[in-house]
């Protein structure tokens, strides 16, 4: 059964859920900044991407001549982690790898989702372990959803810099090689449902490592800070009343994908008995 804990402070107060170690809600001022996840859109609200982030080629990936499946996004969303450690201000989740992950994805490893509470920032960090004597390919990332009560046509996402905005299309849950574009030599992205009527927008180039979501007539915004993560997405679905800012370590396959993990587009490689971090910084 899943527990909820809570980290606050003068500024903000942060629920999170020991299923997925999600984010389930952040309260500023009174009001709620995190989708609540009403299922006739998506019932999810800040999944954990682990240990592929987007999906597979027939949803699987071949490693030392071995066949895998494993579904899109990967499975610690669904996932009972431990709580290692836990204050007024911080705490630390943990998921080690067992009999039944090692049959979707074969490493040994543990999985730390640690959660600070600076003021009104969350700093989120992804800890990861290879405890395997050989080399650990892995991808994580965040899909945090961001609640946009007015509907998300109100809002613009800000970059950080000077953006050509070329989006990679989506074939189903792979990634084509062709791209569109939102926006031209801005930093500005008013948003648009038309953008997700068939799935995300996918950025796999930008320069800004921070970005800022606005509302147009008020000025309240949400930053997020991803100064070490590669890739960018933007989701919600047409109509819905969100927008899920999502930075990646690590990519969907694209539609020639040979399933080799190996060789996999932006996978992270850890060297045996290794740990590397991965944060982002959520400003409130």
């Amino acid at each position: 059964m899943a527990e909820q804990l809570i980290l606050s402070n003068d500024c903000i107060k942060a629920t999170l859920s020991t299923k997925g170690a999600e984010l389930i809600s952040v309260i500023k001022n009174g009001e709620e900044k995190i989708w609540q996840g009403d299922p006739s859109f998506w019932a999810g609200q800040a999944p954990l991407l682990f240990p592929i982030c987007g999906g597979l080629k027939d949803d699987k990936f071949v490693f030392e001549n071995q066949e895998y499946t494993l579904q899109k996004h990967g499975y610690a969303r669904f996932c009972e982690f431990e709580v290692e450690d836990s204050g007024e201000n911080r705490v630390v989740f943990l998921l080690h790898s067992d009999e039944e992950s090692r049959k979707q994805f074969p490493f040994d490893y543990e999985l730390r989702v640690i959660y600070t509470l600076e003021g009104s920032n969350l700093l989120v960090s992804y800890q990861v372990t290879n405890l395997t004597d050989k080399e650990m390919y892995f991808s994580i990332g965040a899909h945090e959803g961001y609640s946009c009560p007015e509907g998300i046509e109100e809002y613009s996402v800000i970059f950080e810099q000077e953006e050509n905005l070329d989006s990679n299309i989506l074939n189903g849950n792979l990634l084509e090689y062709e791209t569109i574009n939102v926006g031209k030599n801005t930093r500005e992205l008013p948003l648009r449902y038309e953008y997700f009527a068939v799935d995300a927008l996918v950025f796999l180039g930008l320069k800004s490592r921070k970005v800022t979501l606005k509302h147009r007539a008020t000025g309240k915004c949400v930053g997020l800070d991803f100064s070490d993560a590669e890739y960018f997405l933007l989701w919600t679905k047409p109509g819905a009343k969100y927008i899920c800012l999502e930075p990646w370590w690590g990519i969907q396959d694209f539609v020639d994908s040979n399933y080799d993990l190996t060789q996999k587009r932006g996978i992270v490689r850890l060297a045996p008995h290794a740990t590397t971090t991965k944060e982002h910084t959520i400003l409130f």
